[in-house]
């Protein structure tokens, strides 16, 4: 997190969504499709280097994965891996969006809660 500072850095748009719940029509409920709950600016920064084995056997399986970086807020820190994002500055088309993020893993890296930070992966089916 050194070498981001700043509201300059969160440089692209993303929308979280979340499962809505459904009544089923006898008396339960039932998951229902993702739904938007928020937009906010955030930097994506795909992953590179570190694990080379790791990285290279996603992309093998046309899978990318990103470092999502958002500022730390009471939206944000809601998030769970069973939620997805997209990126809002493509949009969607016929109410589906372009481009998918299934979220891994949620952490703050500077343990002052300025920030949280998310291994997402592009390609994968939600």
């Amino acid at each position: 997190m050194a070498k981001r500072s700043g509201a300059g850095s969160l440089n692209c748009k993303v929308t979280f969504q979340a499962r809505g719940i459904r009544e089923d029509g006898y008396g339960g409920t039932v998951t229902g499709p993702f739904e938007d709950v928020f937009t906010i600016s955030a930097r994506l920064a795909p992953k590179f280097g570190a694990d080379v084995e790791t990285v290279t056997a996603a992309r093998l399986a046309a899978l990318q994965p990103y470092n999502l970086t958002v500022r730390s807020c009471s939206n944000t820190r809601a998030v769970t891996p069973a939620w997805r994002v997209y990126d809002a500055r493509k949009g969607m088309v016929d109410g589906a969006p372009v481009r998918v993020f299934n979220i891994k893993t949620i952490v703050n890296p500077d343990e002052r809660s300025q920030y949280v930070e998310m291994l997402v992966v592009e390609g994968e089916s939600s």
